[in-house]
């Protein structure tokens, strides 16, 4: 039986993993914080304060698993792109990473993010595109994607780096961007967007999950973009959210202002999860907005 812990395994995306992982015939081991959402009898829980070096020893030394699969992190929205946390979770993620090595563990998937490229570029590919955050939390992830590549070079460990996207779906915070026009268009009350005109990569949170176990099933290394690979505009994503809801006139474009660092275009260059770790994403845009707005019905009003 392969052994894996999940470390966020309650959250947006590490929820997601859990089935697949266990589909995949991992043995799964679940570490969550504070309250448990998702709990699934067939996962092995364990609460747990990661920023607290003896509770990672006694973790590691307990579970002692082959595999790691690290999202846990500090992502209040609209807090985590400035927060001092972002430093205090790299200093944790170097002791679960050492925990881990020195228990016995062989291979290691970490979730990185988009803001660590220079987003000077728009479009970001792992080999070419600069890296160079301009924020706290880019810059704490991206320090940490160098120290954990170069700790698994000097400890025969195997390592890869999943840089995700936009990810959507159900159980995403309130306050960003799907789940909050969704939210006010299902209670009737106006949507209120930026302009729309920025351009991204939104991947639905079941294909970003599955790309993390293929990523760690495989035995690719160092960075892979977590992405669709097909660029578009915010402004389409909120009028396929209207069009599907039949509230198109609730929609307020240009009623937020954008932030002065945005970017116009950020893509991903999907070449290495494809052709290197074989995965291709399998919901396309109105599958995964079809199945997020049918979850806020049913579940979240």
């Amino acid at each position: 039986m392969k052994k894996v812990v999940v470390t966020g395994a309650n959250g947006f995306i590490g929820k997601h993993c859990l089935l697949t992982l266990q589909e995949k015939g991992f043995e799964v081991y679940g570490i969550y914080s504070q309250s448990l959402l998702a709990n699934d009898s067939s996962i092995q829980w364990y609460q747990a304060n990661l920023l607290d070096v003896n509770q990672i020893q006694t973790l590691m030394s307990e579970l002692k698993p082959t595999y790691l699969l690290h999202f846990a992190w500090y992502a209040v929205p609209k807090k985590y792109w400035q927060a001092e946390e972002n430093f205090l979770w790299v200093q944790s993620s170097l002791e679960l990473l050492r925990q881990f090595a020195l228990n016995g563990g062989q291979r290691v998937v970490i979730a990185g993010t988009c803001a660590e490229y220079d987003w000077n570029y728009g479009y970001c590919s792992e080999m070419i595109t600069p890296r160079k955050p301009n924020t706290p939390y880019g810059i704490c992830k991206q320090s940490l994607q160098e120290m954990v590549k170069a700790y698994a070079n000097i400890n025969n460990l195997s390592s890869a780096w999943g840089s995700i996207f936009f990810p959507y779906g159900p159980h995403e915070y309130d306050e960003r961007l799907v789940p909050s026009v969704i939210k006010s268009l299902l209670h009737g009350k106006p949507a209120l967007c930026s302009h729309g005109k920025q351009i991204r990569d939104f991947i639905y949170v079941q294909d970003v999950a599955d790309a993390f176990v293929a990523l760690l099933e495989s035995n690719v290394t160092e960075v892979v973009n977590i992405g669709s690979g097909i660029p578009i505009t915010i402004k389409e994503i909120v009028y396929r959210i209207a069009t599907i809801l039949d509230k198109i006139e609730l929609l307020q474009l240009g009623a937020l202002a954008t932030t002065m660092n945005e970017p116009p275009l950020l893509v991903a260059d999907i070449t290495r999860l494809s052709n290197e770790v074989g995965y291709l994403p399998k919901y396309d845009l109105d599958q995964g907005l079809e199945c997020t707005i049918n979850w806020y019905k049913n579940y979240s009003l």
